[in-house]
């Protein structure tokens, strides 16, 4: 398997919650969409953030590979909802998954050093472990579309391996 991040990835405790309260309903695949594109969007951005901010090597390494393997994602995603003739639909998850990334970045730009570094790898964890959550309790059971869910399915993986990359990172700053 390529190394491809999730479909979704990476954001607060706030987006396992999400994902099931937010909507009023199961969301459609129009909506997945939004949300796949949005949760990968928020680790791009941290990602390229901490890029420029971290302190530690591991943890630069880790951001670079998350901005890789979301922007690897998002196009998979773009190609397949191109091909299906499906607009992405905002939503109140992807709407909440974008503002509270927002808020995460604020956060970390005002964090310098070892501080940057744990905040940014913590919310790492944190993210991972609510994408996996709502993907698999949210996203794959209600995708429709063949092709989407089996795009959720395929890149499922690299996000627990994301998860267990950044929970390694987490042990060694502490």
């Amino acid at each position: 398997m390529s190394r491809i991040s999730p479909a979704i990835i990476a954001a607060l405790f706030a987006f396992a919650a999400g994902t099931s309260h937010a909507q009023s309903s199961a969301p459609n695949d129009a909506q997945i969409a939004a949300i796949v594109v949005a949760a990968n969007s928020v680790d791009i951005d941290a990602g390229k953030l901490a890029e420029k901010k971290a302190h530690d090597k591991q943890v630069k390494e880790f951001a670079k590979r998350m901005v890789t393997d979301h922007t690897g994602v998002n196009k998979q995603a773009t190609e397949l909802v191109t091909k299906l003739h499906v607009t992405p639909e905002e939503n109140d998850t992807s709407k909440s998954l974008k503002d509270n990334g927002a808020k995460e970045r604020e956060k970390l730009k005002g964090l310098k050093g070892k501080a940057f570094d744990k905040e940014y790898v913590d919310n790492e964890v944190t993210y991972h472990q609510a994408v996996l959550d709502a993907i698999d309790k949210t996203l794959i059971p209600n995708a429709k579309n063949d092709e989407l869910k089996a795009l959720l399915e395929k890149v499922r993986p690299a996000i627990d391996a994301h998860l267990q990359h950044a929970k390694q990172i987490q042990a060694s700053l502490k």
